[in-house]
């Protein structure tokens, strides 16, 4: 009975751990550019779209098509940084231990 408990604890520490990194995850905005830096976003660790920024010279109405695929793309890269700031954190919070397929965190 005593490993058992000694499990549950562990286990207990482990989810507070993973809960505050989520909340360290929610609280950083990780930046994505596409362009040369032209377009530029800004997502929180769950996704979060939380900002936008354009150069003007890329206002020109004949340049929308190619202004709407910078967005995306650099939605795109800070989505994969995001991914691997959250793969990290992962990783230290449960101490290496590969998780089973299919246990996703909520982000």
């Amino acid at each position: 009975m005593k490993n058992l408990a000694g499990l549950m604890k562990q286990a207990s520490q482990m989810q507070k751990k993973m809960e505050d990194m989520q909340a360290a995850l929610e609280a950083m905005t990780i930046e994505g550019v596409a362009g040369a830096g032209m377009v530029a976003v800004g997502i929180t660790g769950k996704g979060d779209l939380r900002s936008v920024r354009i150069d003007p010279k890329l206002a020109d109405p004949a340049e929308m098509e190619m202004l709407q695929d910078l967005i995306v793309a650099a939605y795109a890269d800070a989505r994969r940084k995001m991914e691997a700031v959250a793969a990290d954190e992962m990783q230290k919070v449960t101490g290496g231990l590969n998780l089973p397929p299919g246990l996703k965190l909520p982000f």
